[in-house]
């Protein structure tokens, strides 16, 4: 997700998994406005519902890779949340103190990707509204699973 004004809690990215199963690979966030302490809970889920979300298709690694599976859409995979879905397991939370400028759920993830299975949906969401707008961009990393024969 581009850097973008944020002033509510929501979903920031949203992951359909298509008929492929997808690893996460890697989380991050940022936020280019605040100076000062202010504490954020973000979370990692699945959502039985998807949120509506502005369309995001995901973009290659290497050119040369096949087209994601996992493709963009309102009720998809997307980016920015104007409604939630459903959430339903928190797979794990972190609390975030944006004066730090970026986190990376690099601990979360150092056992191993979290596999997301196809059909199912992964949501990265902001928990705590901000205190005042910040510009956030986040990123997610993810590979597709090719079903066995």
């Amino acid at each position: 997700m581009a850097p973008t004004a944020i002033t509510t809690a929501k979903t920031l990215i949203q992951i359909k998994a298509g008929e492929k199963a997808i690893d996460i690979l890697e989380v991050k966030i940022f936020q280019i406005t605040k100076t000062t302490i202010e504490l954020q809970a973000l979370q990692l889920l699945r959502k039985s519902a998807a949120a509506t979300v502005t369309l995001a298709t995901p973009l290659k690694w290497d050119t040369g890779d096949p087209a994601a599976a996992a493709i963009g859409g309102t009720a998809a995979t997307g980016v920015n949340a104007s409604a939630e879905g459903t959430d339903t397991d928190i797979i794990y939370e972190h609390i975030w103190n944006v004066a730090e400028g970026t986190y990376s759920f690099s601990d979360a993830l150092e056992a191993g990707p979290l596999r997301v299975e196809a059909g199912e949906i992964f949501g990265f969401k902001l928990n705590t509204a901000p205190a005042a707008s910040q510009t956030t961009g986040a990123i997610v990393k993810f590979r597709e699973i090719t079903p066995s024969a």
